[in-house]
């Protein structure tokens, strides 16, 4: 899991490098639409979607999106996705490994994925990246309630009574 995890935040710090050839598709906050009779190599995706109407050759990387693949098409590399779905459709493949965290795969009848599978379905496993950030973040809110808790002064009520 924490493989997965290193690789997705590896691949989106160095999405530039994926653009080396001339049919690999990157993108970050617009889809990704592979036309029908067209083939592409790698894709990588972050914060959007991709449709596959087409082939790929190559392996498709999502980051909070979904990667839908139309009935008889197939990915020939692996597919990583983190924090949406893979739809296969009727008769569709994917020819390596799929990983996907806080997804699910929904695979029609007769698509096959011919690689290994890790799925990690609930959209909990978005908050484990945060994990590490919640143990400081506590310690800054203890911080601040205890300075603005000393600094506050509570009224004095006539008689010692509250309202």
């Amino acid at each position: 899991m924490q493989r997965l995890l290193l690789a997705v935040l590896l691949l989106i710090a160095t999405i530039p490098a994926f653009a080396k050839g001339d049919n690999d598709r990157v993108s970050v906050g617009s889809d990704i639409t592979v036309a029908e009779g067209e083939t592409v190599g790698d894709i990588v995706c972050a914060f959007c979607s991709v449709r596959i109407h087409g082939d790929v050759s190559g392996d498709v990387v999502a980051l909070l999106g979904s990667v839908t693949v139309d009935a008889g098409r197939s990915i020939h590399g692996d597919t990583a996705i983190m924090g949406g779905d893979l739809n296969l459709g009727e008769g569709s493949s994917i020819g390596g490994d799929v990983s996907i965290m806080a997804g699910d795969a929904n695979l029609a009848s007769g698509s096959t994925i011919r690689g290994s599978q890790s799925i990690f379905p609930g959209r909990f496993w978005l908050l484990l990246p945060l994990l590490p950030l919640l143990i400081p973040i506590g310690i800054i809110w203890l911080i601040v309630y205890l300075v603005r808790r000393r600094r506050y002064r509570f009224p004095v009520y006539p008689q010692g009574r509250g309202i």
